[in-house]
């Protein structure tokens, strides 16, 4: 795990978006995740016009019991802000349903098109207050398969908080854990305080269930972008590189 401190996250997003880049050169699959913080990552690929039309692009997550035609679920998102912004052929972006009786048969649609494709080259995390990667909540196994699942309290609120209280689902479709650390790079971006919490959990704490994100202590080519307030509770042991205020 090689974790990466920026002073701020504009900063750790440029520099994110430079590794990502070279990771694109070669990759010729990438799964994404939703959410805010990695939207100023795609665009800032978008802003780059790399030549990626030989890219498969896989949803990591999806909210279950929202409407489909939401433009805030994660496929929605994520086709306008990666498909569609970095030109990638439709037929190359696969989703995952949100309708609860099609969720789980779209998350095993998805892991035969993975498999079929040689796994994943690449692949973009956030990180939640309760250090779940994807939905994959406190409690996941590290060979943890895909499915769909009960949330915890904090993921159903922070569901709330993003759909603006319009929505706020309590179940969540993802891939396993076993998907998830399989990709040969990973790269995860954390920002502020609500977050620090979290990333001391994944880089200092121990290897197990309760902490998801923490099972990335093992994995080859795993970069942790973290801005100054995400790290404020990391001990100083030698494995952080700072960059210059």
């Amino acid at each position: 795990m090689n974790v990466r401190v920026h002073p701020t996250p504009r900063q750790a997003t440029l520099a994110a978006a430079d590794f990502l880049a070279g990771a694109l050169r070669t990759a010729r699959t990438l799964m994404v995740a939703g959410g805010n913080t990695p939207l100023e990552l795609y665009a800032e690929i978008a802003r780059r016009h790399l030549q990626l039309k030989a890219l498969h692009v896989f949803v990591l997550d999806e909210y279950v019991g929202v409407p489909p035609e939401d433009p805030r679920t994660c496929t929605n998102l994520l086709r306008q802000a990666v498909a569609q912004a970095w030109n990638i052929p439709e037929e190359q972006f696969h989703g995952l349903s949100s309708t609860p009786a099609e969720a789980k048969a779209s998350l095993d649609t998805h892991e035969r098109a993975i498999k079929s494709r040689g796994g994943i080259d690449a692949i973009v995390l956030g990180l939640g207050p309760n250090a779940h990667l994807g939905f994959n909540e406190p409690g996941s196994a590290r060979d943890s398969q895909d499915r769909v699942l009960d949330l915890e309290a904090s993921s159903v609120e922070a569901n709330r908080l993003w759909f603006g209280g319009e929505h706020a689902p309590s179940r969540g479709a993802t891939v396993g854990l076993s998907t998830v650390l399989a990709a040969r790079t990973a790269i995860l971006l954390a920002f502020g305080r609500a977050k620090a919490a979290a990333v001391r959990a994944m880089v200092e704490g121990p290897r197990e269930a309760s902490c998801p994100a923490a099972w990335l202590q093992d994995h080859p080519d795993a970069s942790i972008f973290l801005d100054e307030d995400a790290a404020s509770l990391l001990a100083r042991r030698g494995r952080t590189d700072r960059d210059p205020a």
